[in-house]
């Protein structure tokens, strides 16, 4: 179902103005801010202590991975010239950690560079003992397109403009915010969980896509599920299947050579996204690998990000 652009566009003017007048954030300036007001639902009775890691040894400080997220947060990377554009940016980790930043990502950089406000999102990981289990990653991601669209006046956003792109694992969470926009995983709290998590189009790159042999990410799938999941387990976070009608625009960029996911993920969707009508692009690399950003190991550019905003623009996201 389409959205209902002066629906939405009243809706977040009306919870704006219900939290109080909102500072206009400073251009180039980002801010973290948690995306539930208290303990997020189904939260063990013991709580969930946030925990970072280095990547790497010798990396810059904030090149971090949160193996325990017990406050899910978005850090906004506010456009200097905003189109009214934004992007929901969703990380991977094969769900066993969140490799994000506490400050805004290269990625969310390149997006604000051209006036779409860009949110990265730290999610919570199924092992932690969520009572949603797999869907509690799906729980913050549809609160966080909802709170993104609630605050739309703040942000300078058009509440209908809002993509959603996510890599590896977070491409998995991604697919399913874009395939389970009916979906109701947690009790409405607030006014903003009235809005739509549908996003304007998806992005994936290199996504986990699905659950089953011979392409499964086993990592992701062993993460998912705290015992041994039945095939019907497998097929409902397998994204590949069961496509609504309502599924939107949805572009893909994986590499030919990835050894972590399977490209046969990104095929597999696609090919599900043409029997289900839905506009679908796609980007085959010859190489790669797994986890590429803006550019290739020997600093050529990758072409996905203007091809994604090109391709996006055709089906609404006016950046």
């Amino acid at each position: 179902m389409d959205l209902d652009r002066r629906a939405l566009i009243a809706a977040g003017l009306a919870v704006t103005a219900t939290a109080g007048a909102q500072p206009r954030p400073a251009a180039a300036a980002s801010a973290r801010f948690p995306i539930w007001p208290g303990r997020p639902p189904g939260s063990p009775a013991t709580p969930v202590v946030d925990a970072v890691v280095r990547r790497s040894v010798d990396g810059p400080a904030d090149d971090i991975a949160w193996p325990h997220v017990g406050t899910p947060m978005l850090t906004v990377t506010p456009a200097a010239r905003p189109t009214g554009a934004a992007v929901l940016l969703v990380p991977g980790g094969g769900y066993t950690r969140v490799a994000v930043g506490r400050n805004g990502s290269a990625i969310a950089a390149w997006f604000a560079a051209r006036g779409v406000t860009a949110f990265d999102l730290l999610y919570r990981l199924p092992h932690d003992g969520w009572a949603a289990g797999p869907d509690a990653p799906l729980q913050d991601a549809q609160r966080a397109m909802r709170l993104i669209r609630s605050q739309a006046a703040r942000w300078r956003i058009d509440p209908v403009r809002v993509a959603a792109l996510g890599f590896s694992a977070g491409g998995h969470l991604a697919a399913r915010l874009a395939a389970r926009s009916a979906l109701a995983t947690y009790a409405p709290i607030d006014a903003a969980d009235g809005l739509s998590t549908r996003p304007i189009v998806a992005g994936l790159l290199y996504p986990v896509v699905t659950l089953t042999e011979p392409f499964a990410h086993g990592g992701s799938r062993k993460e998912l599920f705290a015992g041994t999941p039945s095939p019907a387990d497998l097929r409902r976070l397998s994204t590949d299947q069961d496509l609504p009608a309502d599924m939107p625009p949805t572009f893909l960029a994986h590499a030919a050579d990835d050894r972590v996911v399977k490209v046969d993920n990104s095929l597999l969707l696609h090919a599900a996204l043409r029997r289900a009508n839905v506009p679908a692009e796609m980007i085959l690399y010859e190489r790669g690998g797994h986890g590429f950003g803006l550019k290739r190991a020997d600093g050529i550019a990758f072409t996905w990000p203007e091809q994604f905003v090109g391709w996006a623009n055709t089906h609404g996201l006016g950046a």
